[in-house]
């Protein structure tokens, strides 16, 4: 009950009001029988007798009772509004689904949970029907083709600014029956880049792990998967078809070769609570909690900002360690004090996908402003290091700028081209990706 309070006391005061108001709703509808002074139906007088102090409210056209009609009304009306409520919720959640799902993903070049191997959506789209103001596009399905350059590629990554996404065809892959997980620790100051040298190697070892994210020693301390004295590296394994004992044996031999702390054996478990355990648990406890926390946050005028990109691995090192300091320096120049962690949510042969969060205390008022100018030189840090903007995160409006620096012109021409021809009008998503104008 504290708990509730609490949560009441901090809500917005139209927030408070309005739950006043249907907690009296609900409380007049229940208690209608012993708060009504007559029966629902009850004739009790004349027709229209005025207000007084039999009839506080007078009565209506048959002689019932005005008020006790009123505080049935309220089973009525509250009752009414319950319903719509839920069956605008079913229904904007079901047809939302629709919507954000498989088109939106392939719209966006989405990113998925696999850290290896399939990383993103392009993986799976075998074909695509797309509708443009100018007439439907629809590809051959075929399981690869060499026969120029891919129709799907124009659409996939689009974000709704050359077609609408209405029909596509996806390789699907049986879920995974047998799982094997666990946690190495890369300890010391230099745990994260001896962290990140094993996940180097066994990115290009070929065993393709399903999760291999490497958490440096702040990012393990704020999601419980570490005690903040170590870089964490969350590994872990995924079949369909057989048991994983020989592939997690190979990857806890190069992760020890590289300095970290690894289980001797770890058995391939069929049941899902396989990857619900341990430091790999708490990790993805909090991260399906992540949303819900930074809302919290916010709401206590902090800001809260993710940014996520891709480097190659030669280059990482010394990548890393101007973004961290820029994005360090922006939080300490515009809020005085915060936090920089990182981790990595995707892995390649030839680089990594660090994804960085920054935590710091912002002034009422100014939220927006402050976000502003720290996200301006965490971005501008990402381009000039020869990052990219975003790694699964899509462009829409905030990465635009940037965006606009990091795709070559001679690409930007082709697209806004392609924007003239398909969307003559520019009525599909504009001021994304590109501006239809004349160059």
């Amino acid at each position: 009950m504290s708990k509730a309070l609490k949560g009441f006391m901090r809500a917005p005061l139209t927030s408070q009001v309005g739950l006043v108001v249907v907690i009296v709703y609900a409380f007049v509808a229940l208690a209608a029988p012993v708060l009504a002074p007559f029966g629902e139906t009850e004739i009790v007088g004349d027709q229209w007798e005025p207000w007084g102090s039999e009839f506080l409210l007078g009565t209506d056209n048959i002689g019932r009772d005005m008020l006790t009609r009123l505080i049935y009304g309220a089973r009525n009306t509250g009752g009414m509004a319950f319903v719509i409520t839920c069956l605008a919720f079913i229904a904007g959640g079901f047809t939302g689904m629709l919507a954000a799902t498989l088109g939106g993903w392939i719209a966006t070049r989405s990113g998925g949970h696999y850290a290896t191997l399939y990383t993103h959506i392009d993986d799976f789209v075998e074909s695509l029907r797309v509708v443009t103001p100018m007439g439907v596009s629809e590809s051959r399905r075929l399981p690869g083709s060499g026969a120029g350059p891919s129709p799907d590629r124009l659409w996939i990554g689009s974000e709704g600014t050359l077609g609408v996404i209405t029909e596509a065809w996806m390789r699907l892959q049986d879920r995974p029956h047998f799982r094997a997980s666990t946690s190495v620790r890369f300890e010391g100051k230099e745990g994260f880049a001896r962290g990140a040298e094993a996940v180097r190697t066994l990115s290009q070892s070929g065993l393709h792990p399903a999760n291999c994210r490497l958490l440096d020693a702040g990012e393990a301390a704020n999601s419980g998967a570490g005690d903040g004295d170590a870089a964490i590296l969350v590994l872990g394994f995924e079949s369909a078809d057989h048991p994983l004992e020989a592939w997690m044996q190979r990857a806890l031999e190069l992760c020890r070769d590289s300095g970290g702390l690894a289980p001797e054996q770890v058995a391939t478990r069929e049941d899902a609570a396989a990857t619900r355990e341990g430091a790999g648990g708490a990790w993805r406890k909090a991260f399906l909690q992540a949303p819900y926390v930074r809302n919290a946050l916010v709401r206590a005028a902090c800001i809260v900002e993710t940014f996520e990109t891709a480097v190659t691995w030669d280059r990482f090192e010394e990548f890393h360690a101007a973004v961290t300091a820029a994005a360090h320096d922006a939080v300490q120049r515009v809020c005085g004090s915060g936090s920089v962690s990182c981790r990595f949510t995707h892995v390649y042969p030839d680089g990594p996908a660090p994804y960085y969060t920054i935590t710091a205390p912002g002034r009422r008022g100014s939220e927006i402003e402050q976000w502003e100018e720290i996200k301006a030189a965490a971005s501008e840090a990402l381009l000039r290091e020869g990052g990219t903007i975003t790694h699964h995160h899509a462009v829409g409006r905030d990465h635009r700028p940037w965006y606009d620096q990091q795709r070559p012109d001679l690409f930007a021409r082709s697209l806004r081209a392609s924007k003239r021809a398909l969307d003559p009008g520019g009525i599909l998503n504009p001021g994304v990706l590109v501006d239809p104008g004349d160059d």
